[in-house]
């Protein structure tokens, strides 16, 4: 008996809670009681400095929500719904803080969708129907000269020519390209074109949908000579002086050093080997290749530097001037020459936009680096190119900046890298601490991004970026423009020896990271759900300051065990039928055909999640091949599987034909097979293909997945349809 006469098993308070365990309004009580209506406003009064960096990430919303749901009565239906919210917000929360929030939130969720959906509608031009041998005239608007793979890629403006789209892209081998290929010339051509390719797997690269905002309506082979009808107008082909000063560079510095050094003069990288683009990014270095923040920020910090210090130098200046003014001018300058002369890419154009306003706050003495100027970048780059967000080069830039930028914002971090008065082993010990955290800091915002767009991440990256990044920044750059200055005086020689041993000392340290053990992390494709919870929970980490900042970390964790227990599908089947890739529960993978090239190959590959070479499917257990076919028996769950799949165009009786695919579970073919092939499951032959795309198959649970479920039917997808929906009835069916 308890001191206030009732039955329980405790004393005190503890019994009295006990016996209130199943009270019937105790929710509602407790509701009442922390009112947490009244908790929210509150904590969003004390965020009030951080809600418009929320307005990017709804923008990004209402365009991630066009991609993915990729049918325009969904499209209407999101911004209805988004509209109506807004509604709903203004009636019912008038003057709140919370309202108001979420009355902005809702409203540039809906202007993302119909800002992209617009953009899709702007750039819409006429794609090529089917492969054509043509011969057609066309202005050059783009040079990309890519050395390493002995071509020059030419983007061409075919004009009024009714049988071909407005723009196409075509590769010319590097014995065929003569110095009059620049921008401006018009050209006599004979080429095969075809139509942008389509993604050959479930989550692999969609080349139609970049080809799509491009304006490029096709990309093909050029074949023959190429006549030069108008040569290029020197003042205005910028390009021709890109390749000029990309020639120059190369010619002071050999090898791989002087293919890196082109880059981060020119933004040319089609000179650096495959082998040396791959060890850059195994061992996470491979964002120094992309002229992007790193490289516009440390232009501009030199420009900055030396132009106040020079004009320091004379008081009349010092006195009569703003000299931080007259620096930061010159540094814009720089800033948007700079882009111009690597090409104005999207990642470039974005890079100097936030310098621009990193150097606008300094002029007016408002604080520079803050995440403020983050979101007004994120801003300015979705309205004008909406497009960009779903790319990886927006998603690591971004990332890494904002993860920066949060990091050295936290109290707790800033007091402890902060420079002040103590010893010089300190002070560098310091320094190196705060470079190895951020890089630490880096790596991690980045693994998610990296694993869902290229199926890998490195793990070493962030202690090979602590000496990567200061001896590009501090190194390399420097020297390349001191040796460019010098060569003016015929003096650079020397200077360009020094920065030669410099980038040899780069990739030196990459080849020797990406060689280590567990050096790369692979992973299959990822779910769209996982990375949509890790890169959401990030924001939410990054964007508040106050302790509920940490409530992120729960949708982290259900990303992270989403994405690490994610199986690996059984079977890889291309949209044309031809390859098939199949995975063990080794991690080994085995092709049907042998001869497959280096780009289907490394797709599957890396789509698989296998860090390794492929073999012969003739060479695995229980696979009998011939010429013609291939039958492979594989065992998932206590049951048998048996894949039949044809690997050569011969004739074959329908007979045979019918009898093996009576025998068989699954029936692959780049062929169209007659109706009297009737597997037990699948029939994966042209005819299917055509409708849904490419596709993978996990025994393990009796899953399909196509590449037009993961893609949707935009408009750049080119799906055959038919009235029946023979395509979705079949892999219905089959799951």
């Amino acid at each position: 008996m308890s001191p206030n006469g009732t039955m329980g098993t405790g004393s005190g308070s503890i019994g009295l809670a006990l016996s209130m365990l199943f009270h019937p309004r105790q929710l509602l009580e407790w509701l009442r009681r922390k009112r947490p209506l009244e908790t929210l406003e509150s904590l969003l009064e004390k965020e009030r400095d951080q809600l418009p960096l929320w307005l990017p990430v709804a923008l990004g919303c209402g365009i991630a929500a066009w991609f993915n749901l990729a049918s325009p009565a969904l499209w209407l239906a999101f911004v209805c719904l988004c509209i109506s919210l807004c509604l709903f917000v203004v009636m019912r929360g008038q003057g709140s803080r919370t309202g108001s929030a979420l009355f902005r939130f809702f409203l540039f969720a809906a202007l993302g969708c119909g800002l992209i959906w617009l953009r899709s509608l702007q750039v819409a031009a006429p794609v090529l129907e089917r492969p054509v041998v043509t011969h057609f005239n066309a202005e050059i608007e783009r040079v990309e000269p890519v050395l390493a793979r002995d071509m020059v890629r030419l983007v061409l403006v075919t004009g009024e020519d009714s049988q071909l789209p407005p723009r196409v892209r075509v590769n010319v081998p590097l014995e065929r390209a003569t110095p009059e290929l620049q921008q401006g010339a018009v050209i006599e051509l004979r080429a095969r074109l075809m139509p942008p390719a389509m993604p050959a797997l479930p989550g692999a690269y969609d080349f139609s949908e970049r080809a799509w905002f491009q304006g490029l309506g096709a990309t093909g082979q050029v074949l023959g000579e190429i006549r030069i009808l108008r040569p290029a107008d020197p003042l205005f082909a910028l390009s021709r002086y890109r390749q000029q000063l990309s020639s120059h560079v190369q010619s002071r510095m050999s090898g791989a050093a002087g293919a890196i050094g082109a880059t981060l003069a020119t933004g040319d990288r089609g000179a650096i080997d495959e082998e040396d683009a791959e060890a850059m990014r195994r061992s996470g270095l491979a964002h120094l290749l992309s002229i992007s923040g790193l490289h516009v920020t440390a232009v501009v910090g030199a420009i900055y530097l030396m132009v106040l210090k020079l004009l320091a130098l004379s008081p009349a200046l010092a006195l009569r001037f703003r000299l931080p003014i007259v620096a930061a001018a010159c540094a814009a300058l720089a800033a948007v020459a700079y882009t111009l002369m690597t090409g104005a890419q999207v990642p470039t154009i974005r890079a100097c936009v936030a310098a621009l306003l990193v150097l606008v706050a300094l002029m007016m003495g408002r604080s520079a680096i803050t995440l403020r100027m983050v979101a007004a970048g994120a801003l300015f780059v979705l309205v004008f190119w909406p497009e960009s967000l779903v790319g990886p080069s927006f998603q690591l830039s971004f990332a890494a900046v904002t993860a920066i930028i949060a990091l050295h914002e936290h109290p707790r971090i800033k007091a402890m890298v902060m420079l002040r008065e103590e010893h010089l082993l300190r002070r560098i010990g310091r320094f190196i601490f705060s470079l190895f955290l951020t890089g630490l800091v880096v790596e991690i915002a980045l693994m998610p991004i990296a694993l869902y767009h290229f199926h890998k991440a490195g793990l070493y990256g962030a202690l090979a970026n602590i000496i990567a990044i200061p001896l590009t920044t501090f190194v390399i750059m420097p020297l390349e423009a001191l040796a460019l200055v010098l060569d003016s005086a015929g003096l650079g020689a020397p200077v360009w020896w020094l920065c030669e041993q410099a980038l040899g000392s780069l990739i030196a340290l990459a080849h020797f990271v990406s060689s280590r053990p567990g050096a790369v992390t692979m992973l299959p494709s990822m779910p769209v759900l996982a990375f949509g919870l890790v890169i959401l929970a990030g924001l939410w980490i990054c964007l508040w300051r106050e302790r509920w900042r940490y409530l992120g970390l729960i949708p982290v964790i259900i990303g992270a065990l989403l994405i690490v227990t994610n199986r690996a599908p059984d079977i890889y089947i291309t949209g044309d039928g031809r390859h098939v890739g199949i995975r063990n529960d080794q991690g080994e993978l085995a092709m049907l055909r042998t001869r497959s090239g280096d780009f289907i190959r490394g797709m599957i590959l890396e789509n698989a999640g296998v860090d390794g070479q492929s073999q012969a499917l003739e060479d695995w257990p229980n696979a009998l091949c011939n010429a013609d076919s291939c039958l492979v028996s594989l065992t998932k769950n206590d049951r048998q599987w048996v894949l039949l799949a044809t690997r050569s165009s011969h004739y074959i009786s329908a007979l045979a034909l019918s009898a093996a695919c009576r025998r068989a579970d699954i029936v692959v073919s780049d062929r169209r097979l007659p109706a009297s092939c009737q597997p037990r499951w699948i029939k994966a032959d042209r005819d299917l293909l055509s409708r849904v795309g490419g596709m993978t198959i996990d025994l393990e649970q009796a899953e399909v997945s196509t590449a037009l479920a993961w893609t949707g039917r935009h408009e750049w997808t080119r799906y055959r349809q038919d009235e029946a929906g023979a395509g979705r009835k079949a892999v219905r069916a089959a799951d």
